[in-house]
């Protein structure tokens, strides 16, 4: 048997505090990567798999972290807890690789994305900008990216986030590594596309011998790529093994509780709906391409005459692979980008002008670690819609509202003086929803609300939402490519693709009977 190519004995990570007091990420944690092999790191949100991958990177902030001198992370025979930061540079990227949970926040928004692959090549590699500008294009085209040529001169905000995920894939293989740590590579997909991602880490993991470290919460996915698991929980290795033994014989009860906490679809009770929002012929266009005096050559119709309701108490699921236009129809209407058509609003969500719009229609994004603002405190970030909307409540009682909207998405009272960059990116998108859900709006617009949430919190936020929904007869746009998800909260599903509503329907008709050939092959994909 042959060496391993990375060995982790005695892992420990404690951060330091605000107050100066210690927090332990990950615990006493040992393990062996194997050449050639996907090992998963499976766990809740907060678990400690992203911060033992950024360990493995040496990515971890020096000024905010101890170690014990216990640590030891092997490469190749060589020791790596104690390079330099020009060492560690030569490294990542080279040998050791990373596809990071959010692709927005890792992508440089003022450098176009073809510029940034090349960059990654030419830093390891001694060759031309020529050739590195065509390797990049290559790049593109290999992970699935339309029309590359043209998406190498795109800035990362023109690009869905499936999109942006995708060039932080290509530029993570662009100088074949011997591993490659995927924290969370297919959060941001839609199904087929997440196919077609695990197929083609496989296919280079094959004829390259890398090794991948596959991070993940959802086990469906894990259970198709991996070949071993480790199961973490609040900094702790509680298992590790074999995917068929862990999946079929788990030992530790948490291991038990999280393949059996798969979201259930729930009864739906029916009742007469006021209809609350009415969008009619709404169209975008984005342009691709300009003249020298700026005029638009070329465009892109993101969004192409699409109609449909929202009403209130009721859900409509909206589904489509990345860049169908999902994105972009939920923030218009959020009325956050320019369109042309109609949006209308019932009396009954008294709106009558900006400020009663902000409040009645909320918008949960799809990035959280980018929509927090970091230098904010988390109570301060919950509790500025309330000063804005709820003017009349002293400081103590929009406390007491602030807390007890954390305690409603699983969050304490313990975090109200923490910082966004504390949390993981699911207990960030638990905050996002509590702000959302704050100023209790009307509407609310969830763009892949539970794409960054372990299984058992995906389970936990959409019972959430159902039952604010039954108390309160708010209104969702479910923006999702995880089938499960919308067929486990929604009663109308919209299919969308290339910009055009292409199906529409009750959930049982779209999902017990789709009429189109991409409906079917989507729901065919979310089940293979």
């Amino acid at each position: 048997m042959s060496e391993p190519v990375l060995e982790v004995k005695s892992l420990n990570v404690r951060f330091i505090k605000e107050d100066g007091g210690l927090f332990s990420a990950v615990y006493n944690s040992s393990f062996e990567v194997n050449p050639g092999e996907v090992l998963a790191i499976v766990g809740e949100s907060g678990s400690g798999k992203s911060v033992t991958a950024l360990s493995l990177m040496g990515l971890i902030d020096a000024k905010k972290v101890l170690y014990k001198s216990t640590n030891s992370i092997v490469f190749e025979g060589r020791e790596l807890t104690g390079l330099s930061e020009e060492e560690w540079q030569e490294v990542r990227g080279n040998e050791i690789s990373m596809v990071f949970q959010e692709p927005m926040s890792s992508l440089n928004p003022l450098l176009k994305v073809g510029e940034q692959i090349a960059e990654v090549i030419r830093a390891h590699k001694n060759v031309s900008a020529i050739k590195a500008k065509a390797r990049a294009r290559y790049l593109l085209k290999l992970v699935g990216i339309e029309n590359a040529r043209e998406r190498m001169e795109a800035y990362p905000f023109e690009l869905s986030g499936g999109q942006r995920q995708r060039v932080m894939i290509a530029m993570a293989v662009a100088n074949r590594p011997k591993i490659l740590i995927a924290d969370e590579p297919t959060t941001a997909l839609d199904v087929t596309v997440q196919k077609q991602i695990l197929e083609l880490l496989l296919k280079l993991k094959n004829k390259f011998k890398m090794a991948v470290i596959f991070i993940s919460h959802d086990l469906s996915v894990v259970k198709k790529i991996a070949e071993r698991v480790i199961v973490m929980r609040q900094g702790v290795i509680v298992e590790q093994g074999s995917v068929g033994n862990v999946f079929n014989v788990p030992n530790h009860p948490y291991t038990k509780e999280l393949l059996s906490a798969f979201a259930k679809t729930a009864t739906r009770e029916d009742f007469n709906a006021r209809k609350l929002m009415d969008a009619r012929h709404i169209s975008v266009s984005f342009p691709i391409k300009k003249s020298l005096f700026g005029k638009v050559l070329k465009e892109i119709k993101a969004v192409n005459d699409v109609s449909l309701s929202l009403y209130e108490g009721k859900t409509l699921g909206v589904v489509g692979e990345s860049g169908s236009g999902k994105t972009t129809l939920g923030m218009c209407l959020a009325n956050l980008i320019s369109y042309k058509g109609d949006i209308l609003t019932a009396k009954s969500v008294h709106i009558q002008n900006e400020k009663d719009f902000r409040k009645n229609v909320q918008v949960v994004f799809q990035d959280p670690y980018n929509s927090l603002n970091p230098r904010m405190t988390v109570g301060e970030i919950v509790e500025e819609g309330i000063k804005v909307h709820f003017g009349a409540l002293d400081k103590e009682e929009r406390r007491e509202r602030v807390i007890k909207v954390l305690r409603d998405v699983g969050l304490g009272e313990e975090i109200y003086e923490q910082y966004p960059h504390e949390f993981s990116g699911g207990q960030r998108q638990r905050i996002a929803i509590a702000r959302a859900l704050a100023v209790e709006p009307k509407i609310m617009i969830l763009d892949e609300p539970t794409s960054a949430l372990d299984v058992t919190v995906q389970a936990e936020i959409i019972r959430l939402l159902k039952r604010l929904q039954n108390e309160r007869g708010i209104s969702y746009l479910f923006i999702s490519h995880d089938m499960r998800a919308v067929r486990a909260i929604s009663h109308e599903v919209a299919v969308m693709r290339k910009g055009r509503i292409i199906e529409q329907g009750t959930a049982d008709e779209v999902f017990l009977r789709p009429q189109t050939g991409y409906a079917q092959e989507l729901i065919k994909a979310a089940l293979a």
